[in-house]
């Protein structure tokens, strides 16, 4: 299964309402990196075998510089709420298989479909 480390610039409520999709995943406040710099946040996630998910466009830049791992999953939703961010994901879920089983993958984009 997939685990993934939620960036500061999404709700730390995230592991919980995806913990049946995603178990074993974390937000950056409850692994002790609230605040922490982008390669802290990075190294975390390499040495834990997490999946970094942000919207935070540097970590998109930080993929193309250095693959992975990790994987990055770059959120681009806008000012969504958690709700719809947790919607994303969860519909998401194979598609999130699908990269972290591709090894020369390191960066996947959802986005928010319009309605």
């Amino acid at each position: 299964m997939t685990s993934l480390l939620f960036d500061e610039n999404l709700s730390h409520k995230l592991p919980a309402k995806l913990a049946d999709v995603y178990p074993g995943s974390a937000h950056v406040r409850h692994v002790g990196l609230l605040g922490v710099g982008d390669e802290r946040v990075w190294e975390y996630a390499a040495s834990h075998g997490l999946v970094i998910v942000t919207k935070d466009d540097d970590f998109q830049q930080r993929s193309f510089l250095r693959g992975s791992p990790p994987k990055v999953v770059w959120l681009v939703v806008g000012n969504a709420a958690t709700s719809e961010v947790a919607a994303l994901l969860r519909a998401g879920s194979p598609t999130i298989a699908r990269f972290v089983a591709d090894t020369a993958a390191a960066l996947l984009v959802l986005r928010r479909t319009s309605t």
